[in-house]
């Protein structure tokens, strides 16, 4: 131990322990600094190279015209070709809320029209005021 602790200050460099439970105990003699360094770099990197995932909203009302609707559709499908999951939200006000059925029939519409790049993640339920469902794209790497 003690001729690899001057050897290691000979070249200027650490001895560093590897396996200390190791009978003999097994040392590397390196520049810890550079070795601690290189890992932070490792670390940073995967970071960049993992891809988030957001949570994209959009908002409708039962009484939804066809062309609003169509609309609200495409953004559903630009968010899900960019790789993000969507919470799509019926809200209902006042009176609306007698027929619920009008709300779950939009969400049906949605699933059927976007089922070539969705997958639903959540199926269509009421929370309060609102009826919520999630979908989220059919591959996972996102689209150019």
């Amino acid at each position: 131990m003690v001729e690899a602790l001057r050897t290691a200050a000979n070249f200027e460099l650490d001895l560093v322990e590897v396996s200390p439970k190791a009978e003999p105990p097994v040392c590397r003699i390196m520049d810890y600094g550079k070795f601690k360094y290189q890992q932070q770099k490792k670390t940073h990197d995967a970071k960049k190279k993992q891809a988030v995932v957001h949570l994209k909203e959009v908002k409708m009302r039962p009484k939804t015209e066809a062309h609003d609707f169509q609309f609200k559709v495409r953004h559903i499908e630009r968010f899900l070709k960019e790789g993000n999951k969507t919470k799509v939200t019926v809200v209902f006000r006042g009176r609306e809320l007698a027929h619920p059925e009008m709300g779950r029939n939009m969400l049906i519409r949605i699933i059927e029209e976007a089922k070539e790049w969705a997958k639903v993640e959540q199926d269509p339920k009421f929370e309060g005021r609102n009826c919520v469902m999630i979908l989220s794209p059919l591959q996972a790497q996102k689209q150019p």
